[in-house]
């Protein structure tokens, strides 16, 4: 099958969205000869949670409408794709939870049992995968080299067709040259893309942020940008010449020169997208000696204007010094009683919450500065001042935040603890109020658990449980409503990876190369363990009733019924 670079307006219609339209079309013309939907319900489409909710009927809606009109621009149009996964966990409250159905609970690389197809990406991948649009984007390097031009080690962004895997377009983006700690070697890129529409919205491996057209350059290199060439050339080589498989820059954001910023070892953002803003983590963190910051004044978390890439806010919380690593948390955003508010976890283990910057632009006077509406401290017993003499301490030493802060029901679910490269073992699970203003340290813990050791995982919050992983090699289960313990499970390696609840199945790979499917329940149940021989950074990601499961050298398409054949 040949590499499509069209704009795949004729993609076939799957899952969710097979449902509207077919609810659609009995509404119309009482058919009952296509998809069958649920005879109790009624279903509408919510954009803006990528989801099919209980609603009047839709007989009712349309009959004060066009409704043929109407119809064939909900069958055909890209944004209708219920199922799709255009960011990391859930939008907004990043939660790691999925509605998507009819999942399988095992598959076998071996036989082909329950694969629709795998592809080989670089030698390293810690990028999570997302889906929209008939298209799947992950980061990875350019160990596999895809383009003859594009030659030794690289940061990619692989953009491929969800229907069959085949390469559509990819970023590729070179290393600095200054340092390895400020681009780690092979690292690539790490960060998992945001889609917006036709906009994706990336990290680089040199920390700026990027945006691309989500076509390439299949509909040609329309600008504002112009520079690819320069963009993807190793200093000191000829300059390349951007071809079909090459990415299409938008706009670039360059949060080093910009912002001010110091890189450390791999980015690793998720942008959160709300209204018309980017809010970014900037990933700025210590230098070579892992015990000075190099860059005081630099911002852990900025706001970016979505159409432009300009700078619109930051955070002036005075974080940057207090970095005992780096600042590895993306934002969250939750709403509290009809106010949005944006949840952060800084590098210096304060959990922050500010308001969000109204959609006409800051307000005068403001200096362009988040408003903080409260902070709190995820380890209060730890130090604040003079951190990194506390570098290589496995016994003491501040915390850190690697997964995302997730927000459900007025409270705050977040993960932390020592550093997993430099700093103590201990890590925990928290929920906290997400109410509050100033200092809320001492009031708004609800319950801690204890880890068995380091965290970077990211909560999934499912019917009344908190779905865990640690870097002791254990899945654990507690009761969300009171941090109590259901089970553990402890699997061959740790875990990088955040569980994904789906299905009533968790679905996590740990860095041994084991992927294990439990049973989202309160009793613990073993679906499968599946060897795939390669260690698993990213998170699991459905989508269309597809699992993407990413190792580091290859992509699972993984399906229930599909057969790969050999």
């Amino acid at each position: 099958m040949g590499i499509n670079h069209g704009k795949n307006t004729e993609m076939e219609p799957t899952g969710a969205t097979q449902r509207i339209q077919s609810g659609i079309i009995r509404s119309l013309f009482g058919s009952a000869s296509v998809v069958p939907i649920p005879r109790d319900k009624s279903l509408r489409f919510d954009e803006s949670e990528s989801k099919i909710e209980s609603a009047s009927p839709m007989q009712s809606f349309l009959v004060s409408l066009n409704a043929i009109g109407v119809l064939g621009l909900l069958i055909h149009s890209s944004n209708l794709r219920a199922g799709d996964q255009p960011q990391w966990g859930e939008r907004g409250s990043r939660n790691m939870i999925s509605r998507e159905r009819h999942l399988p609970d095992t598959f076998d690389p071996t036989s082909g049992v329950n694969i629709k197809w795998i592809i080989p990406l670089g030698t390293e991948t810690h990028s999570t995968p997302v889906v929209s649009d008939g298209r799947v984007y992950i980061g990875t390097n350019n160990g596999n080299e895809r383009d003859p031009k594009h030659r030794g080690d690289r940061g990619v962004l692989m953009c491929v067709d969800e229907k069959g895997g085949q390469l559509l377009w990819q970023l590729v983006v070179p290393k600095r040259e200054e340092d390895p700690y400020l681009d780690w070697p092979n690292t690539g890129i790490a960060s998992a893309a945001t889609v917006d529409k036709d906009r994706v919205y990336i990290v680089s491996n040199r920390g700026e942020v990027i945006c691309l057209d989500a076509r390439g350059m299949a509909n040609g290199n329309g600008g504002p940008f112009g520079q690819e060439g320069a963009h993807m050339t190793q200093k000191g080589t000829a300059q390349l010449e951007p071809g079909a498989l090459d990415a299409d820059i938008l706009w670039i954001y360059d949060m080093v020169s910009e912002a001010g910023i110091w890189t450390h070892d791999g980015a690793h953002s998720s942008i959160l997208v709300d209204g018309p803003y980017l809010y970014v983590n900037t990933g700025t963190g210590v230098d070579n000696t892992h015990r000075k910051v190099r860059t005081p004044d630099a911002p852990s978390l900025i706001v970016l204007d979505k159409t432009t890439g300009r700078l619109v806010a930051r955070d002036r919380e005075g974080i940057a010094p207090h970095i005992f690593h780096c600042t590895w948390s993306s934002p969250s955003i939750g709403d509290l009683s009809g106010r949005k508010v944006i949840f952060f976890a800084g590098g210096n283990g304060i959990v922050y919450a500010f308001d969000p910057v109204p959609s006409l632009g800051p307000k005068a006077g403001s200096n362009g500065a988040l408003k903080k509406l409260w902070q709190y401290d995820f380890d209060p017993a730890g130090p604040k001042e003079d951190v990194h003499r506390f570098t290589s301490n496995r016994r003491e030493g501040p915390s850190n935040i690697y997964g995302m802060p997730v927000y459900k029901n007025g409270r705050l679910y977040v993960a932390g603890g020592g550093d997993l490269w430099w700093g103590k073992n201990e890590a925990f699970l928290k929920c906290v109020s997400a109410v509050g203003t100033g200092d809320v340290t001492t009031t708004a813990t609800i319950w801690t658990y204890p880890l068995e050791k380091h965290c970077l995982s990211t909560p999934a919050i499912h019917d009344g449980m908190v779905f865990m992983a640690d870097s002791g090699k254990r899945v654990h289960c507690v009761d969300a409503a009171t941090g109590k313990p259901f089970w553990s499970h402890e699997a061959k390696g740790d875990f990088w990876a955040s569980p994904m609840v789906a299905d009533g199945k968790v679905y996590i790979g740990s860095r041994r190369g084991d992927f294990l499917i439990l049973e989202a329940s309160r009793k613990k149940r073993l679906l499968a363990s599946i060897e795939l021989g390669s260690p698993i950074s990213g998170s699991a990601t459905p989508a269309n009733g597809v699992v993407y499961v990413a190792t580091m050298t290859q992509l699972y398409a993984v399906a229930q019924g599909a057969k790969l054949e050999r």
